[in-house]
């Protein structure tokens, strides 16, 4: 299929309203699919999402010898052994951050070498700290530059029963380790060092999902949990629609003045970024500092909003946005300071987006780089609703979460200009 090299949004000039239900959760699909994978029995997972990033979660465990069927747009039929098999290939997982780590973890309860690598993009984030903790249970894994590829020579087996991580990258070597301690021979305590974590909520996420197939994880201390070798068996489970995904059309409503359904209640949300609808609702008054350490993927989101704010907006607790899928601090100062001058500055890893309502209704013509980052793409989307000219570059990259987002927004009355 040929890409969408440019995309241009014409301002709505009209409040935006109508049902946009947001796809189910990339976070919570590809816990389930793993799980599923490692399972023994046929479980069914309903309301998820297929995007490019659970393409390659599916994939993956087909090649370790899961069966993995799609009866429709939003379910899966994952039927496994119990045991993950050595994959005869190299696992190329593309940019999928949730989907590496797990796996990397995961292939340690294979008998057999794993390669877990990726695309240009994924071999620029880190995965050190998940390595040197699989080590300290005598793992046999190497990753030469810090990055992918990893290899995995896997037995199934643990040499200790206790692991020290550094969860202040990424809370997904935590859930990696969480998850993979499960199938192990042993129970693990897993223990977090240092004074800073990812989103908390996302381990959150991860017990939950655990519990549901079986698994027996206990949190013995606010940093540590206690993970049973129970394996897993098989589950009927429903996931919710991606929080992240939901942050674009609560900016969108409150941008435009609109009123959009998004079909569940904004309550109903367990992912940590649903925090994000608490700033989003003071719009046009955002707070003046706004910590985004438990709602990262949505930062971008309200950091083009607050663009539009009254007031000036600093974005605190968001160092861990350097090592995404981009550089997200640094694509948003580009973006920002290509719409106007001056619009955001980098202080350290903060972000300060000096507002100006006054932006609305302007002509200012801008290509955005999204840096093939899903979120960099959708976040700006949001200025081309108020402002004449905006242009995203690779526009197909929301693929990776939400396939039918231009579509989304199309549906609620926004219009493009295609530029190949």
């Amino acid at each position: 299929m040929t890409r969408t090299a440019k995309l241009t949004i014409t301002p709505p000039g009209r409040p935006l309203s109508g049902r946009a239900m947001p796809p189910g959760s990339k976070s919570i699909t590809n816990r389930a699919l793993l799980l599923a994978g490692l399972a023994k029995g046929t479980s069914r997972l309903t309301g998820a999402l297929k995007s490019d990033d659970t393409r390659y979660m599916a994939e993956a465990l087909r090649a370790m010898g899961v069966a993995i069927d799609e009866p429709d747009d939003t379910s899966f039929v994952v039927t496994g052994s119990g045991r993950l098999l050595a994959p005869k290939a190299p696992l190329f997982l593309g940019n999928a951050g949730t989907a590496t780590r797990f796996l990397t973890a995961a292939a340690a309860l294979v008998d057999g070498t794993v390669i877990v690598d990726g695309d240009e993009h994924m071999r620029k984030r880190p995965i050190g700290p998940l390595v040197e903790a699989m080590r300290t249970l005598g793992i046999d894994v190497t990753a030469e530059t810090g990055y992918p590829p990893v290899t995995v020579r896997g037995t199934g087996r643990f040499e200790a029963d206790r692991i020290l991580i550094d969860g202040g990258l990424s809370s997904q070597y935590v859930s990696a380790l969480l998850m993979m301690a499960a199938g192990g021979d042993r129970p693990v305590d897993i223990e977090l060092v240092g004074e800073d974590i990812g989103a908390l909520g996302y381990i959150d996420l991860t017990t939950a999902a655990m519990k549901a197939f079986g698994a027996k994880v206990e949190k013995t201390s606010p940093v540590i949990w206690r993970v049973e070798p129970t394996g897993y068996r098989a589950a009927d489970f429903i996931i919710e629609p991606d929080a992240s995904a939901a942050t674009y059309l609560w900016a969108a409503e409150v941008l435009s003045g609109g009123r959009i359904d998004l079909g569940v209640p904004n309550d109903a949300f367990t992912q940590p970024d649903a925090k994000a609808y608490e700033a989003i609702a003071k719009f046009p008054h955002l707070p003046a500092e706004i910590d985004g350490s438990q709602m990262q993927d949505a930062v971008p989101t309200i950091a083009v909003l607050a663009a539009f704010n009254e007031t000036p907006v600093r974005f605190v607790g968001i160092a861990n946005l350097r090592v995404k899928e981009c550089d997200r601090i640094r694509a948003l100062s580009t973006g920002l300071n290509n719409i106007r001058a001056g619009l955001a500055v980098e202080d350290g890893d903060d972000l300060i987006v000096h507002s100006d309502p006054a932006l609305a209704g302007q002509t200012l013509p801008a290509e955005i780089d999204s840096f093939a980052d899903h979120r960099i793409a959708m976040s700006f989307a949001l200025a081309g609703l108020k402002i004449d000219g905006i242009t995203i570059l690779d526009p197909d990259c929301v693929g990776k979460t939400f396939p039918a987002y231009w579509r989304t927004l199309a549906a609620l009355g926004v219009t493009y200009q295609d530029q190949d």
